[in-house]
């Protein structure tokens, strides 16, 4: 006789949220979670262990080559750090601000580009040649060129960014949208769906793993594309601030500021692992209930 309806018998359905696909979604993401904590500090650690030994064999002079104890007690143990720590927190907001509307503007390009190539393939010919030749120019040589043509605001700053993100998330997002089988596309054709359809039911969940290994690149991408365009063009931020403090020759400044954005760039690719951790287990698992 079944108990399925007797008082007090375990309900199957619990069982199933506790031990079932539920329940593995949610060690899966436990599992991603932890190794990509586990995977950033071990580059930490492999990063901080090639510093000191690459001082230590090139026999850089202290005054040039600063060790991360060295970096540490500037930062937070002489007289003067609290203000040092609150001039680079000024100059991290604005390269942070910088970096964002690089990233926002590469990735939305990236995005709108390969919805319309794979839609459209005779666009393909037009469009991956000129986002590789702008790839492959020296952003150094493009700068004087699009600081006439924009000034030297947040637009060139949001250009010079999207020239770095553009190329990389462009073809991984590409790739993702088209690996819709053919017999998933002929399903939602079948039933009455459009091109568009498919792209939006089918396209684009099967595309998240691509979407987001172009953005754990676009992150650095963006850091890099705003400190060039700080450099180069806006005179703000920490990327001419490191500039200006190697050509004084405060190299205890310089040192602390690039260890400040290092550590800040990874930071964020470790926030973006997570939340790709989070989105991918979610659809999983909602994937699997369905």
């Amino acid at each position: 006789m079944s108990t399925a309806f007797l008082p007090g018998a375990p309900d199957p359905g619990a069982s199933g949220a506790a031990g079932g696909p539920r329940g593995s979604a949610g060690r899966a993401l436990l599992r991603s979670v932890v190794t990509a904590v586990a995977t950033m500090a071990l580059v930490l650690g492999i990063v901080v262990l090639l510093w000191v030994a690459a001082l230590r064999l090139f026999d850089v002079s202290t005054y040039v080559g600063k060790g991360p104890g060295e970096v540490w007690t500037i930062l937070f143990g002489e007289d003067d750090s609290a203000e040092l720590r609150g001039e680079i927190a000024v100059l991290l907001r604005e390269t942070l601000v910088d970096a964002g509307i690089g990233f926002v503007a590469g990735m939305v390009s990236a995005v709108v580009l390969a919805v319309t190539v794979v839609r459209y393939r005779t666009l393909e010919s037009a469009v991956m040649p000129v986002a590789l030749v702008l790839q492959t120019v020296p952003l150094i040589a493009l700068a004087p060129l699009l600081i006439l043509l924009v000034g030297r605001g947040y637009a060139i700053v949001a250009m010079m960014s999207t020239i770095v993100v553009l190329f990389p998330a462009l073809v991984n997002i590409v790739l993702g949208l088209r690996s819709v089988t053919p017999q998933m596309r002929d399903l939602v054709l079948v039933y009455g769906g459009s091109p568009m359809t498919v792209m939006r039911k089918v396209g684009f969940p099967s595309a998240l793993p691509a979407f987001f290994a172009s953005v754990r690149i676009a992150i650095p991408g963006a850091m890099t594309g705003a400190l060039l365009a700080e450099w180069l063009a806006t005179g703000n931020g920490i990327g001419y601030a490191v500039v200006s403090a190697a050509s004084r020759s405060q190299n205890g400044r310089t040192w602390a500021l690039v260890v400040v954005v290092t550590l800040t760039a990874l930071l964020l690719y470790l926030v973006a692992q997570l939340v790709e951790a989070v989105v991918l287990s979610r659809f999983g698992d909602a994937g699997g209930r369905a």
